[in-house]
């Protein structure tokens, strides 16, 4: 990687963008792409990550218009004030990272080497509760049933 122009920000997005139109897509295992966003001059102190969910279409073969924004408002919104907020909470949608951390990594820019998540912890009900509510659910059934029946005869 060549850190002579400032890489500014990496924003990632859905990679089938670019495979509309009724083409068919031979790249059907890449999930997304990035955009890398470069100033000529000057040196990179850091880099803006945004991980873009959306961008107006969905996501499936078809494209279907959704609303043609997604996040493209929000992106361009917290892009202006970057350096304003300078986010660094791992945990939001868009956050810098020291080039120190990126050069130790590698040079990896995936979003996803710096991205914290949370995770929820789901507390189940015991397995007999489950199954005890299952059978209740059951017997229910098979009381609709048999009054079907009846009404059939």
């Amino acid at each position: 990687m060549c850190l002579a122009p400032e890489l500014k920000s990496r924003i990632d997005s859905p990679w089938d963008k670019f495979w509309s139109g009724g083409m068919s897509n031979p790249l059907q295992s890449i999930e997304q792409m990035s955009y890398l966003i470069f100033t000529k001059g000057g040196s990179t102190e850091k880099v803006w990550f945004y991980d873009m969910d959306a961008d107006g279409y969905s996501l499936d073969d078809k494209r279907t218009f959704i609303d043609g924004n997604g996040d493209i408002p929000d992106i361009i919104q917290h892009y202006r004030n970057r350096k304003k907020e300078n986010p660094t909470d791992r945990k939001g949608k868009c956050f810098f990272v020291p080039i120190s951390e990126i050069k130790e990594n590698g040079f990896d820019l995936s979003i996803s080497r710096y991205k914290e998540i949370e995770y929820e912890e789901v507390q189940y009900e015991k397995p007999e509760i489950i199954i005890e509510k299952i059978e209740m659910l059951e017997k229910e059934i098979q009381t609709g049933l048999r009054d079907l029946k009846s009404l059939l005869k």
